[in-house]
């Protein structure tokens, strides 16, 4: 019996190019640096440490890196998660370092059932960027334009760059992995070789995002994340509120609003922005932080994904993951943790089937789909319904298990199993399919063991340390009756 492809020991050196030095380029590089020496070719030049890079402008908003894709990133670099901490970023156990009013309620702070890595975007891939820039077999070609894809419709054999001194040059390659994001020009790369395109559909809510970075309060060191989330099932444009401790003793504070309701770029009404949603908590408690940047503001929010796994005679040598497949509005949290898994993929089926397998990118390629698909359905489901979303309206199916969620996120308020089912799914640690095993569908027909909070369950410490009173009434004027839940400890029972 023959070794597989891959494991053969007389065979020659395998080469990979991979289109993006982003995050999901470089956990692209991670997946394929075992089994091929890897040539990542980048448009910009790239930052030394956690500074801004310009090919990612919305590195300033709120990045989200739930414990699904954390973990796909420590599979592909082992240790990545305390070389994390170490430059300053926080592991917060979920949902007891969270503060969330979900569309059904406040979510109680149970004891950890998944988690979060706590960070500026910045800091996250400069961290990232380093551990995969040690491997010997990575080589970095930065400020370099990417031309074309050399092959033809039938296999893609490598890459045309523009080189800084503005010569044009071939790169060969077994593999070409296109990860350049959401600016792709993967569709039209393919059709200059004859490809087929790929049908795309968009969910298009009109959702704008605004942020700024506060200095955090003395004494906020181990401060949750709070969160307000709309309700899309009111007429009404959906707004979102949200503050995320990251390094350096700040508060990165993300405001978002689908059409006719979106934030602006205005310093003077982004506190008020924040006090308008469903609940003002985040802005009482900016309102005791310092600014420490102006506003910033990006539109191109929109859910837009390519079906290249359907594309028939997908040629050999070539794969797109990350947000060259798919985009997704950012208040999710999914895209880098969409991208790891990708990458996951991408290495597993190199490793079964070696890079010289013809079949091997068709493989990948349908691989990829399934977290992108996961991703999908939760944004776009609920991206439509915002009054003005242009995009494929769901059928009576998807409205039904929309009603289903509807219940079981107001179940997960009051039942710690249904919450813990809940957040897997949520956060792409679990499949979708754990919330419908029999047990949490039994729990989520029978709803909350117990009533919904009335008020964000921040402990009184918490609230003293930001605004220097035990209580949100006393430090924010409110006259909420006394129901037992202003006196929530930090599991959220009352």
């Amino acid at each position: 019996m023959s070794a597989p492809a891959s494991a053969a020991p007389s065979a020659a050196p395998r080469r990979a190019v991979v289109i993006g030095g982003g995050i999901s380029g470089l956990l692209a590089t991670a997946a394929l640096s075992a089994h091929a020496d890897v040539t990542i070719v980048e448009r910009d030049a790239l930052p030394q440490g956690p500074q801004a890079r310009k090919g990612l402008p919305q590195a300033r908003h709120a990045h989200l890196l739930w414990s699904g894709g954390a973990r796909a990133m420590e599979d592909l670099l082992p240790g990545v998660t305390d070389a994390w901490l170490a430059a300053g970023a926080r592991r917060i156990p979920l949902p007891t370092g969270l503060v969330t009013l979900q569309p059904q309620g406040w979510m109680r702070r149970w004891p950890e059932m998944q988690f979060m890595i706590a960070c500026s975007r910045d800091l996250l891939d400069s961290v990232v960027r380093r551990e995969v820039l040690k491997d010997p077999r990575v080589t970095l070609l930065q400020r370099t334009e990417l031309l074309s894809l050399d092959g033809d419709a039938s296999r893609v054999t490598g890459v045309r760059v523009r080189t800084p001194d503005g010569q044009e040059i071939s790169v060969e390659a077994d593999l070409v992995v296109d990860a350049s994001g959401r600016g792709s020009r993967a569709a039209a790369w393919l059709e200059a070789l004859g490809v087929q395109q790929a049908s795309m559909k968009e969910v298009d809510s009109g959702l704008a995002y605004a942020s700024r970075i506060f200095r955090a309060p003395a004494g906020t060191e181990d401060f949750p994340v709070v969160n307000v989330q709309p309700d899309a099932s009111q007429p009404v444009p959906g707004q979102s509120a949200t503050i995320v401790p990251i390094e350096g003793g700040r508060w990165l504070v993300t405001l978002s609003g689908t059409r006719d309701g979106q934030p602006t770029g205005s310093a003077d009404t982004f506190e008020d922005f924040a006090r308008g949603v469903r609940h003002p908590v985040v802005g009482e408690l900016i309102a005791h932080a310092d600014p420490l940047t102006d506003v910033m503001v990006t539109r191109s929010t929109v859910n837009r994904r390519r079906f290249f796994e359907k594309v028939k005679n997908w040629p050999a040598g070539f794969v797109a993951i990350g947000d060259s497949v798919a985009t997704y509005n950012p208040v999710y949290g999914h895209g880098m943790s969409v991208a790891a898994q990708g990458a996951l993929a991408l290495r597993h089926h190199v490793a079964e089937y070696g890079l010289s397998q013809p079949s091997l990118a068709r493989r990948v390629q349908r691989a990829v789909s399934a977290p992108v698909e996961v991703a999908w359905q939760l944004a776009t489901s609920t991206d439509i319904r915002y009054p003005g979303a242009i995009g494929e309206q769901p059928g009576a199916m998807q409205r039904f298990l929309g009603r289903y969620v509807e219940r079981l996120m107001l179940t997960a308020t009051g039942r710690p199993m249904v919450a813990k089912a809940f957040l897997g799914a949520l956060l792409l640690a679990t499949p979708l399919s754990s919330l419908v095993k029999p047990e949490i569908v039994f729990a989520v027909l029978r709803g909350p063991r117990r009533p919904r909070l009335t008020e964000p369950p921040l402990t009184p410490a918490e609230w003293a340390a930001v605004t220097g009173t035990a209580s949100r009434e006393r430090a924010a004027g409110s006259s909420a009756p006394d129901d037992g839940a202003r006196t929530a400890d930090a599991t959220g029972r009352p």
